[in-house]
């Protein structure tokens, strides 16, 4: 696309942070927007997510700058409206290792500090005064690692927030749609249509539907790295803890929930469960517990924890690890987002993409994750 060729109409297919948050975006700059999703919003990876808000570890630095602009806007978006206080929280981020991978936990510490994201080493002990809630027998005795600037959200809340405000500026949802596809004639998008066969007109189109993307590019003959698992994400029922900060230890990742409960996430817990050729999975009931248990030894007290509900689906993890975002060289007019850290970017890289969706206008903060570099 280029400034001369604006796109008057566009429709985006997900419900997701990604979809709903670009829709908005796009909606603000005068764009006449239609929204679709398969069925409720946030049913997909969004309603399922950690939605942890980091950018801890090693990645590539654009990667980094990226995620650290995706959590800036995270807090202006608090200062902005403060009654988003009960379910976005900056609290904190503290990670351990098992005993004896100190070594390994203090280089991500130096490689945090070279890139200028703020981190700090503790001790066992000095856990209790920055991370109330953690059992501290469970900590590493090596120590472990607290991002003082991390935090967490529940985005099925967001995307209510958003969708509200996008309908309000005369966007246009449709849930329930079934499975939808972007329609193409001549190598450009002429069209979104829904499962029932009803086709909106458009000028381009946005596919954000998680780790369905590279299967919807597959059929396109369009190559795109996947490496999506499926997982588990419980939810506990509401339970007494002093926990503020998320938790992210070597056999569970946890964060606390707006309704006093907590979030609970694994990747041991995704190779417990089995996917047919059909695509259908199931899990064990003693993984379920095993979360359950994991939980508890990491928490102060050992609180007994119960399941209020589990989230079960692919998580969306693109190949090599990078989001993908941006207009397909093949398809004039077909724009993607697929990332693992949704929650992390889903209010600014929206802002990006509806910039170019509209107007054509590139970012240059996008050039490394371009749906293009797996045709390289």
């Amino acid at each position: 696309m280029n400034l001369s060729s604006t796109a008057k109409r566009v429709g985006i297919i997900g419900g997701g942070i990604f979809g709903v948050s670009t829709a908005l975006q796009l909606a603000k700059l005068g764009v006449e927007v239609t929204l679709i999703n398969d069925g409720p919003l946030s049913n997909g990876a969004s309603g399922r997510s950690l939605a942890w808000l980091n950018s801890a570890n090693f990645r590539s630095r654009e990667y980094h700058e990226l995620r650290v602009m995706g959590i800036d806007r995270w807090r202006t978006f608090l200062a902005q409206r403060p009654d988003t206080a009960e379910f976005l929280k900056f609290d904190g981020g503290l990670t351990w290792e098992i005993d004896g991978a100190g070594d390994k936990l203090r280089s991500v510490l130096d490689y945090e500090h070279s890139i200028g994201y703020d981190g700090q080493w503790l001790s066992a002990d000095e856990v209790a005064t920055v991370a109330p809630g953690v059992d501290l027998s469970a900590v590493s005795a090596e120590g472990a690692v607290f991002n003082p600037g991390e935090g967490w959200v529940d985005l099925p809340r967001v995307i209510t927030l958003l969708v509200k405000d996008f309908v309000a500026l005369g966007g246009t949802v449709i849930e329930n749609a079934g499975e939808s596809r972007i329609v193409v004639a001549d190598n450009k998008v002429t069209g979104v249509a829904t499962a029932d066969g009803h086709v909106i007109d458009v000028d381009a189109a946005l596919l954000a539907t998680g780790p369905s993307v590279p299967y919807a590019m597959r059929d396109l003959g369009v190559p795109m790295g996947d490496e999506s698992p499926v997982a588990l994400l419980l939810f506990t029922k509401p339970v007494d803890t002093k926990l503020k900060a998320v938790l992210n230890t070597p056999r569970i990742a946890v964060r606390p929930t707006p309704e006093g409960g907590l979030a609970l996430d694994s990747g041991w817990s995704e190779e417990e469960i089995t996917v047919h050729e059909d695509g259908a999975f199931e899990y064990l009931e003693s993984t379920v517990q095993g979360l359950l248990v994991e939980a508890s030894r990491v928490l102060e007290g050992n609180p007994t924890l119960e399941v209020e509900s589990i989230g079960a689906g692919r998580k969306p993890i693109p190949g090599g690890g990078e989001p993908v975002f941006g207009e397909l060289t093949q398809i004039s007019g077909y724009f993607v987002a697929f990332s693992h850290s949704g929650a992390t970017q889903g209010l600014f890289v929206p802002e990006l993409l509806a910039r170019e969706i509209a107007f054509g206008i590139e970012s240059p903060l996008l050039k490394n994750f371009r749906p293009g570099r797996y045709s390289a």
